[in-house]
């Protein structure tokens, strides 16, 4: 599966910050679940809980409690979990997923034009699957990074409603992801 067929498969992305809102995503239709927390005692049985339900288990690896920001923290997830891909802030670790043939998703908070000029290197030297916007009700900057990139762009950040979705959308993102569980399932 590529990045354009993932995205596909759950333009809502699932992202949880606990057990319970693992348990929630469980009921949605999200098939891609973002894991925003755990630990290195715990990560591969939150990754297992998700792949036994037949979903793609995304690791922020820069929230995994016991990483660090080396390249190894990438090594482990791929060696000790079964995790399809990871999230981070760091360029090299999303480039070493990919290198390792896991999703490398890039995620970028980008709050002015110094940021945005820093996520257009980042995009052009680290090659990533998949470029995570945030926040993502910002369309003017959604619709520049559209224009800059082919890389699949997921806008995560204050979504809070389904306006919020589709404004996304029509800015030219391809996924949106949420920690809104309401919105998992519109």
């Amino acid at each position: 599966m590529n990045a354009i067929e993932l995205l596909e498969s759950s333009p809502v992305i699932a992202a949880v910050k606990d057990e319970n809102g693992l348990l929630k995503a469980f009921e949605s239709e999200c098939q891609v679940v973002f894991i925003l927390y755990g630990n290195i005692c715990n990560i591969d049985g939150i990754v297992e809980k998700v792949k036994e339900r037949g979903k793609i288990a995304i690791v922020h690896a820069d929230l995994t409690a016991g990483l660090n920001a080396k390249e190894i923290a990438v090594d482990f997830i791929r060696e000790n979990t079964r995790a399809d891909g990871i999230i981070s802030t760091k360029p090299l670790l999303v480039k070493r997923a990919v290198d390792l043939g896991l999703f490398g998703i890039q995620r970028t908070f980008i709050i002015d034009t110094m940021a945005m000029t820093t996520t257009k290197k980042q995009i052009d030297t680290f090659h990533p699957d998949l470029v995570e916007v945030m926040p993502g009700i910002m369309p003017k900057v959604l619709k520049e990074i559209r224009a800059y990139t082919n890389i699949p762009i997921i806008a995560g950040g204050l979504i809070s409603d389904k306006k919020d979705i589709m404004a996304a959308f029509a800015a030219g993102a391809d996924a949106i992801s949420t920690t809104k569980q309401e919105l998992w399932f519109v």
